[in-house]
């Protein structure tokens, strides 16, 4: 079981560590090599959701429906692939367990486990588990066995401190989801802000956009079976809410708020169908320049008249910046 310790309590001159943490820089990412004879061609993976009335899931079409634009420009899609072909899912199921969800516990173990097994497919699929509080633990690294996963659920017994969320996401999406050899996923079950982390929203944003990792998020805050007083479910109400959805919807995500057991549930399966039906665009931009900007994406469909009927949900930008990606 690796640890990622950041409980910062311990040192001595409180005082002193206030000031230092204030001017702290943001974590960096793990830097790619130096090498001089690689060629500079790089490319965009965009998982890309299509639903109809209703949110349906819209299946059958081909890399010929589709146009990606970036920053005004049509660009030259390189692969395309469906529900049939689409590479292996790698999932993190991040679990928020600060002091808040302590009367939640037991529903959130119950709802990640059903997640997980339904995620992932037998001998494609892998699934890692990893909880945030005051510390990041990462309670099971990427397997597709299944009693593992289980069994590092069931074995989380406490909560934490604080809710060190943006740090839990940049560790998970530099760490372990860099290199990993198909679509990048990170799955949050949490109920409330961000209190603890270094790591703001817009470096959890760019650490996934840069990792190609699409982000889904679960709010718990509205109350189980009236056992936690929570808003109503469905509703965004507050700062920590909106920020859910901007970090989903700008990696391509989408972020659920749920109020019982069984729309949790609804929650997770949801996603797990969205992962079963996504399209994956990668496109080679014609810029080809590190030039550090932020880059704007849009995918539309080349026929109108599907655009009247079918709506597009994919990562909305990217910045151009060399990483180390395989």
């Amino acid at each position: 079981m690796k640890r990622f310790a950041i409980s910062f309590f311990a040192f001595p001159l409180f005082a002193v560590f206030l000031a230092a943490t204030a001017v702290a820089q943001n974590p960096s990412p793990t830097p790619p090599p130096d090498d001089p004879d690689a060629v500079k061609v790089f490319e965009v993976r965009l998982p890309v959701t299509v639903t109809r009335k209703k949110n349906e899931l819209v299946s059958g079409l081909t890399k010929d429906d589709f146009i990606v634009i970036e920053d005004g420009v049509e660009q030259e899609v390189t692969f395309f692939s469906d529900e049939r072909t689409n590479p292996p899912v790698f999932v993190g199921v991040l679990m928020d367990t600060s002091p808040s969800t302590a009367g939640k516990l037991g529903f959130s173990k119950e709802a990640a486990k059903n997640f997980l097994y339904t995620v992932t497919r037998l001998r494609k699929d892998q699934a890692a588990f990893m909880t945030f509080d005051n510390e990041i633990t990462l309670h099971q690294d990427f397997t597709d066995k299944l009693d593992l996963l289980d069994r590092s659920v069931e074995k989380i017994k406490k909560t934490g401190s604080q809710t060190a969320m943006y740090d839990a996401i940049w560790e998970f999406s530099d760490q372990k989801l860099r290199n990993a050899p198909g679509r990048r996923v990170i799955v949050i079950i949490s109920d409330g802000d961000d209190t603890f982390s270094r790591a703001v929203l817009a470096d959890a944003i760019d650490i996934a956009q840069r990792t190609e990792t699409t982000i889904f998020a679960i709010s718990t805050k509205a109350g189980f079976l009236g056992t936690v007083p929570g808003v109503e479910a469905g509703q965004v109400k507050d700062a920590g809410d909106k920020n859910l959805v901007e970090l989903c919807e700008k990696t391509g995500g989408q972020a659920f708020f749920t109020g019982n057991m069984l729309e949790l549930e609804r929650a997770f399966k949801r996603i797990s169908e969205e992962l079963r039906g996504q399209y994956i665009l990668t496109y080679r931009p014609a810029n080809q320049n590190y030039d550090g900007r932020e880059r704007r994406i849009e995918v539309r469909f080349r026929d109108r008249e599907k655009a009247k009927d079918y709506k597009i949900r994919t990562k909305s930008s990217y910045r151009a910046v060399r990483d180390n990606l395989r």
